[in-house]
């Protein structure tokens, strides 16, 4: 019977050690994950980080919208920075969004002097009705005078806009808010190029823009043209002032208007200020 008592004493004592003794291997894979050292990925340009003309990307940006916020093409911001793709960019790659050094012809190039592409008509891309679109005449309202150049402004980079649509202005601009002016119409109202220029982007890539332009001017001013029902001009296209470029429409936006955007080296400016006054 002691012997009994005995032998069932040892085998609790040894269920008992096993159970103490069960989390000691979770404790030590945890301490062997953590003893490794995490796998860092080095994003491209991280050497470039905080340096002038270079952009860390952040959640939710574009490579259409940083170029646009950075007064540059698209495609000048990808050849750049050798993406093959330009729809693929990571959170904390590191971007150059200013030309090169020695680079500065080749940045020129993408102004107003650039040859227009071989059509010598408008190509007519309607991206939400049907139906083709015809090219229509160049209308050529007086310009307003140039607004003063800022100091960061290169000598004769000024441009004389015009207005872009006949509408009245429903909506003005409000640099936290609403980077450009509203103006109202109707449905397939001709939307006028403002100014000489290249067509650098038309497409319905940017959220919140619907289908869009953007002519490029010179090296300072973009204008944005945007909330078309149709677009009438390519990309690499060059325009000429009163040039219709687009049908105004309600794309991504609550009703049909057109909202117009002036930059300057990237920044929203106010229109109202570059426009003639009515």
């Amino acid at each position: 019977m002691a012997l009994t008592l005995l032998a069932a004493a040892l085998i609790a004592t040894g269920c008992a050690g096993r159970r103490l003794a069960d989390p000691a291997p979770v404790e030590d894979r945890g301490a062997a994950g953590g003893g490794r050292s995490a796998e860092v990925k080095t994003l491209p340009g991280a050497e470039n980080a905080g340096k002038p003309g270079y952009y860390t990307v952040q959640p939710g940006d574009t490579l259409f919208r940083i170029a646009l916020d950075s007064g540059q093409t698209w495609r000048d911001v990808q050849a750049w920075n050798s993406l093959a793709n330009p729809n693929v960019i990571e959170v904390g790659q590191v971007l150059r969004v200013a030309p090169p050094v020695g680079a500065a012809a080749a940045a020129a190039s993408t102004g107003v002097t650039a040859a227009p592409v071989a059509s010598a008509t408008v190509v007519s891309r309607p991206l939400v009705a049907t139906g083709t679109a015809t090219a229509t005449a160049v209308v050529t309202p007086a310009p307003a005078p140039a607004p003063a150049a800022s100091a960061t402004v290169p000598a004769g980079d000024a441009v004389n806009f015009i207005w872009p649509a006949q509408g009245a202005v429903i909506a003005n601009f409000d640099e936290a808010k609403n980077k450009g002016v509203a103006i109202g119409g109707k449905v397939g109202d001709p939307v006028l190029a403002a100014a000489d220029g290249r067509v650098v982007y038309a497409g319905a890539g940017l959220r919140g823009y619907g289908n869009l332009i953007i002519l490029k001017h010179n090296n300072t001013y973009l204008t944005a043209y945007a909330h078309n029902q149709a677009l009438l001009v390519r990309e690499d296209q060059a325009v000429k002032q009163g040039q219709k470029i687009a049908e105004m429409g309600s794309s991504d936006a609550d009703r049909v208007k057109l909202h117009f955007e002036v930059r300057r080296q990237g920044k929203p400016v106010d229109p109202i200020a570059f426009l003639p006054k009515r």
